[in-house]
C-alpha cells in the first residue's frame, strides 16, 4: 500500500508565478523552490550557495517579502507572486538597485549579488529612507565574501535617496541643453 501511495503523490502538477509569467510543470513534491527556479524555470540568477539558509544567494520575494528558496518546497509557493532578480529589470532598464550596486562598485564576484539586490528591494519597500544601521540590519541575512559590505550600504543608501536618477536626469539635462523646466541652457 506504502509503494502506491508513493507513485500516486511524488509527483505534483504544479503552476507557480515567476516574474509575472506562469511556469507550469510536474514536479517531485519535495523539490526546493530554488531547484524548480534554476531547472524548471531556466531563472539561474537564484543561486544555491550553502544549502543551510544561512549565505542568502537564494533570496527571492514571495509576495513581496524576501524568503530563502532553498528552505521552501515548490509546490509551497503555489498561488504566490515569486519575484527573482531577472524579474526585476524594467523593460531591459536596470532597477535602480542594480544600477546603484554598479555605480558603487558594490559586488566583485557577483555571487550574492543577486539575494542581496532582493533583501534591499523589500528593506526599501518597508523603509523608504532607511539609516545606515537598518541598511546593515536588512541585508544581515546575506553573506558577501568579497566585498566588506561598505560599497554595498553605500549603493543601497544610494538607490534609497534617488541619488542615481537625479545623477542621469543632470546628466540628461547637461547633455541635452534643456533645463527641468524646459528652458535652454546656454553656455557661457
Amino acid at each position: 500500500m506504502e509503494s502506491l501511495w508513493r507513485s500516486s503523490v511524488s509527483k505534483w502538477p504544479l503552476t507557480l508565478r515567476i516574474n509575472g509569467n506562469d511556469v507550469s510543470a510536474e514536479v517531485e513534491v519535495r523539490l526546493l523552490l530554488v531547484d524548480f527556479l534554476r531547472t524548471v524555470a531556466q531563472l539561474t540568477g537564484t543561486h544555491v550557495g550553502c544549502d543551510t539558509s544561512a549565505c542568502g544567494a537564494c533570496t527571492v520575494l514571495l509576495d513581496g517579502y524576501s524568503i530563502k528558496s532553498c528552505t521552501m518546497f515548490a509546490v509551497q509557493a503555489e498561488g504566490h507572486e515569486i519575484i527573482t532578480i531577472e524579474g526585476v529589470a524594467d523593460h531591459g532598464a536596470l532597477h535602480p538597485l542594480q544600477e546603484a550596486f554598479r555605480e558603487h562598485h558594490a559586488l566583485q564576484c557577483g555571487f550574492c549579488t543577486p539575494g542581496l539586490i532582493i533583501s534591499a528591494i523589500q528593506l526599501l519597500a518597508r523603509t523608504s529612507s532607511p539609516t545606515r544601521d537598518e541598511i546593515r540590519k536588512g541585508i544581515a541575512g546575506n553573506i558577501c565574501r568579497c566585498t566588506g559590505y561598505q560599497n554595498i550600504v553605500d549603493a543601497i543608501e544610494a538607490a534609497s535617496r534617488g541619488e542615481l536618477a537625479r545623477e542621469a536626469e543632470a546628466k540628461h539635462t547637461s547633455s541635452s541643453g534643456v533645463s527641468q523646466q524646459g528652458e535652454e541652457l546656454h553656455e557661457s
